[in-house]
């Protein structure tokens, strides 16, 4: 009895061992609100850059209003403004560009975590991660001499004797027609499959390394191949993941600028043809802002970036909602 009273004042004593009470508390409440501003300053970058880029819009938006997304006119001298090949541009070469780089990322991704022997994987990697590393810069060097000349003298010819055939008088494949000058819309989406490829590899092979063991020890204890075990325990499982993925590479080639002005001819203009030359929004705003003169014609410039920003946002969102359609709807316990 006597113990028990004389420890009782020593427990009292002791105000920090209380929840809620004493330095420790006061740790982890910084550590909560210092977590939270660093999230919530993404919301705030995005929308003080999204400010900035309407404030120096607000010109062209008084004079054009939404006729410049539509409109296909660039006539400086005139100071006529319109967006609409720059749009149809950057959807165009992204959309090449995913259609080349993720069937090669994702098909990489398997062989390095399902199928590549353990002293090949490492080597395999570091190279990807090399080719991720390359400055955009120099590998529009590489795309300007090296790669479009050979497009030009042999796989330009190729798809056009391939592709260029008629039916009923109308070409079936309008996108494979056309005089060729090297430059244009169908290299700078393969320069963009070449520059988004490491980035998709990546992120796949991490998510399919994520997928548990023991979805691929029951499918091959129920005498699944090594092919089935792939496409139904590990791909159908990681397909979000995945998905996830391409929207990373499909971000990067939407807003990529250096390595497609430098293959893609840079024409104000958009035709049917993927062998002719045309322009993205990035890549116009880098080839057009020095030679900008006038206040107009920067604000222009201003609501092209606005308008990119618009459209990797608008993607993004489309992106999230396609996941969640795929993903169905969440299954719910019985009670």
């Amino acid at each position: 009895m006597t113990t028990i009273e004389n420890t009782k004042p020593e427990i009292a004593a002791k105000g920090s061992l209380k929840p809620g009470i004493g330095p420790a508390h006061f740790g982890d409440r910084a550590f909560e609100w210092l977590t939270l501003i660093m999230a919530f300053s993404v919301f705030i970058l995005i929308f003080v850059i999204g400010y900035e880029l309407a404030r120096g819009s607000m010109p062209a938006i008084h004079k054009f209003h939404w006729h410049f997304l539509v409109s296909s006119d660039w006539d400086p001298v005139n100071d006529i403004y319109g967006a609409l090949p720059f749009i149809i541009g950057t959807l165009v070469s992204s959309a090449i560009a995913l259609l080349i780089a993720v069937p090669i990322s994702i098909a990489t991704a398997v062989y390095l975590t399902e199928l590549a022997p353990l002293w090949l994987r490492q080597p395999l990697i570091m190279f990807i991660e090399l080719l991720a590393a390359i400055p955009s810069v120099i590998l529009g060097f590489w795309g300007l001499f090296v790669m479009v000349p050979w497009l030009h003298v042999h796989c330009f010819p190729a798809l056009r004797e391939v592709f260029g055939f008629r039916m009923f008088g109308f070409h079936v494949f309008p996108i494979f027609q056309g005089q060729d000058y090297g430059p244009c819309m169908l290299a700078a989406g393969i320069i963009l499959a070449i520059m988004i490829v490491p980035i998709i590899t990546s992120v796949s092979r991490e998510i399919l390394r994520s997928v548990p063991g023991l979805q691929r020890e029951a499918a091959f204890a129920l005498g699944a191949t090594r092919w089935e075990v792939t496409r139904i325990a590990v791909l159908s499982y990681a397909k979000k993941g995945l998905f996830g993925a391409v929207i990373l590479g499909l971000g990067r080639a939407l807003g990529e600028t250096m390595a497609v002005t430098m293959v893609i001819g840079n024409a104000p203009q958009f035709v049917p043809s993927l062998f002719q030359p045309g322009s993205t929004l990035a890549s116009w705003i880098a080839n057009q802002f020095t030679e900008a003169v006038g206040n107009l014609f920067y604000s222009a410039l201003f609501e092209l970036g606005l308008v990119l920003l618009g459209v990797t946002l608008l993607v993004n969102i489309v992106a999230q909602l396609l996941l969640k359609t795929f993903a169905g709807p969440s299954i719910k316990p019985q009670h």
